[in-house]
């Protein structure tokens, strides 16, 4: 039977942007060997971004120990580590001229840290190079290890953001790896050791219910997430998981509303939303 593929709705199209300044920043990291998310997880928004000389720096290599399906950064063994990163960031970071900067990374489960002292490294380095910038970091969950957790907090990042992602009943299809209980139980305890703020995202339109995502609201609410971010699932490619729904911008705005009123002190929900999308903008609000 001939199924329709899914047209992408306008709202969601974004057109090829190049100009000097995307030129510039794509140079700086080309000269310094850095990944980004922008690039390894097609972001939508990677031009608006590098247009405004920001980027999301991707740590510990381009590929990851886990396969979620909607994800489009590399399953493969993971590349050994790089000692001089943290240095190449910061430079990069002096550079771009940053002063809010946003650290993610594949999944390391081969780590036995999962990466934590990696990223602690790079924060350091940053603020080595300049203290007054804010950091974000965004992490794997390090197999809900506490230690891990920890050797992070102890940094001192601004805020500490790690994805639930979706709705439990389809983290066994979209994301088999991980557990909505072992991200939620992460983000808690990332508030019962310290005050600094935590973040979590989500996708819609792999197939969650409206329920669910209230449900999930409340379970975010209780553990005093500060931040919470919405924005529409895109498939990377066929291979990937597909879009069961494309949300009209008007529910954004309903779920933004309803997620206010059960607690939830900061939210950007919207169709291109992403995790460090504007994070800049988001930890100012």
């Amino acid at each position: 039977m001939f199924i329709e593929k899914k047209r992408l709705p306008k709202y969601l199209q974004r057109g090829i942007i190049d100009t000097e300044k995307t030129k510039t920043v794509r140079k700086i990291l080309r000269s310094n060997c850095l990944n980004t998310v922008c690039e390894a997880a097609r972001c939508p928004n990677k031009g608006e971004c590098y247009t405004n000389n920001t980027a999301t720096f991707l740590i510990m290599g381009n590929n990851c120990t886990r396969n979620c399906r909607f994800c489009n950064i590399n399953y493969a063994n993971p590349e050994p580590l790089d000692i001089l990163e943290p240095l190449k960031i910061a430079d990069a970071v002096l550079k771009l001229g940053l002063n809010y900067v946003v650290i993610t990374s594949v999944t390391r489960d081969d780590l036995v840290d999962g990466g934590a002292n990696h990223f602690v490294c790079v924060i350091n380095k940053i603020k080595k190079i300049n203290p007054d910038v804010k950091i974000e970091v965004l992490t794997p969950d390090f197999k809900g290890n506490h230690n891990s957790i920890d050797i992070v907090i102890q940094a001192k990042p601004d805020v500490f953001n790690h994805n639930i992602e979706t709705v439990p009943s389809l983290y066994k299809k979209a994301r088999p790896q991980a557990d909505y209980y072992r991200s939620l139980n992460f983000l808690q305890y990332i508030k019962l050791k310290s005050n600094i703020l935590t973040k979590t995202g989500l996708m819609v339109g792999l197939g969650e219910t409206k329920d669910e995502l209230i449900s999930v609201f409340e379970d975010l609410a209780k553990i005093n997430c500060d931040i919470v971010t919405i924005g529409q699932y895109i498939a990377p490619s066929k291979k990937h998981l597909e879009v069961a729904k494309y949300y009209e911008p008007y529910e954004y705005k309903e779920l933004a509303e309803i997620a206010k009123k059960i607690g939830i002190k900061h939210t950007f929900f919207s169709p291109l939303t992403r995790s460090s999308y504007k994070a800049k903008d988001v930890f100012n609000c």
